[in-house]
């Protein structure tokens, strides 16, 4: 379990572990099924900044601010790596070439056209679904609740019947190791989660309950879907469409949100 721990924290996050002294899929697939909890824990960091942000600067006039300054935390604390991952999925995808020739394009350090336009575009609709939740006084459950849902989309990504495309790297450790039932136990462990924010969030209406697990459903079969995308074009999947996943769920949950 400490390994396991170690391992999720270690792999999605900027907290300083000690690594595992030997790393296999049984220990992946503990890490990735508490992947959640990491994201638990960079949310709660992110939005005690939010806080501080607004009680330093009163009024609306600062949402967008605090939009701003939580995404970009939220980038700081994971080093940028499911930011990385998204511009080389979409750099993969979008160069039109197939199998192992778009697994080497997404190899490469630099960021092609594809994904430096997704970057941007994704970036920005996530900034302004949290200035909307934020605006409509649901900032607090699309923070938190979508870097939990977020990192829950990599879990299912990493569920069993989905192979990894490459034989070596983090994501063949981790890939096919999930048990589907492990991994709709941890669903449900996370939609009790978010009932929670809602319920002791003032400010929202106990019967939006329903539109947020409405949100954790469609994050969720938004960010497979493009699990299932990369697995036809690349016939698995890999540490960057992991973290792509992790940011398309952050952004469809977060927006659902803002407009439920």
């Amino acid at each position: 379990m400490i390994d396991a721990l170690r391992l999720a924290f270690g792999t999605l996050s900027i907290v300083r572990v000690q690594p595992p002294l030997r790393v296999d899929r049984s220990l992946g697939r503990g890490a990735m099924l508490l992947a959640p909890l990491v994201g638990l824990v960079i949310g709660l960091v992110a939005e005690v900044i939010a806080l501080a942000v607004r009680w330093a600067i009163p009024g609306p006039a600062d949402l967008l601010l605090v939009s701003v300054l939580a995404i970009a935390s939220l980038a700081l604390l994971t080093r940028g790596l499911h930011l990385d991952g998204l511009a080389d999925t979409a750099d993969g995808l979008g160069c039109g070439l197939p199998g192992a020739d778009g697994l080497e394009v997404m190899k490469r350090s630099d960021i092609g056209p594809f994904g430096v336009v997704t970057l941007l575009l994704v970036l920005l609709l996530q900034v302004a679904g949290l200035y909307t939740a934020l605006f409509v006084g649901r900032g607090t459950l699309a923070l938190v609740g979508g870097t939990v849902v977020s990192r829950l989309a990599i879990t299912w990504a990493c569920r069993q019947g989905v192979p990894s495309a490459r034989a070596d790297g983090l994501g063949a450790a981790v890939a096919d190791t999930v048990p589907v039932l492990a991994a709709l136990a941890t669903t449900a462990i996370v939609a009790i989660l978010l009932a929670g924010i809602v319920w002791l969030d003032d400010d929202l209406q106990r019967v939006f309950g329903a539109n947020t697990l409405a949100a954790l459903v469609a994050a969720l079969l938004v960010s497979q879907w493009l699990v299932h995308r990369c697995v036809q074009r690349f016939g698995g999947v890999t540490g960057d469409v992991m973290g792509a996943t992790n940011e398309v769920a952050f952004l469809v949950f977060v927006l659902a949100v803002a407009a439920g």
